[in-house]
């Protein structure tokens, strides 16, 4: 399973507004000057996470979006989910001999796991303090 941009960048946006958690709501468009991205491409990710009620949208001249939960109850799989799809690392598990199925079932479930243990409150905390193994993922 290969995360596309879609993914990276929806994780970006989620992460932005829990920094800004409590703060009112943030423009995409100041969300795509921090992170050097396209704001145009952004509005096209942030509809699927309003749909989802995962973000919500504040209307006027000091509108922008806002988390639809605390950061805490929101993961990265979460995310992923809407933005990418069902996780999987190969497509037709199910059609797979029975040894190569455990292992893509195995790969999928430890992939899951990290993104479903993973908050954007985790991810909006982080800090790379010269502590390489802070917050170190297995798979």
């Amino acid at each position: 399973m290969k995360i596309s941009t879609k993914g990276r960048y929806g994780l970006t946006i989620m992460i932005e507004l829990a920094k800004r958690h409590g703060e009112g709501p943030t423009s995409l468009k100041a969300i795509a000057k921090a992170q050097n991205l396209s704001e145009h491409y952004l509005e096209q990710l942030v509809a699927p996470l309003r749909n989802a009620g995962l973000v919500k949208s504040i209307r006027g001249a000091y509108g922008g979006y806002i988390l639809g939960n605390e950061p805490a109850q929101i993961t990265a799989g979460d995310i992923i989910r809407i933005l990418e799809g069902p996780i999987s690392p190969v497509e037709g598990i199910e059609d797979e001999e029975p040894a190569k199925r455990e292992l893509w079932m195995r790969i999928r479930d430890a992939v899951k796991e990290v993104l479903d243990n993973t908050t954007i409150e985790d991810l909006a905390s982080y800090t790379d303090e010269g502590e390489s193994d802070a917050y170190m993922f297995y798979i």
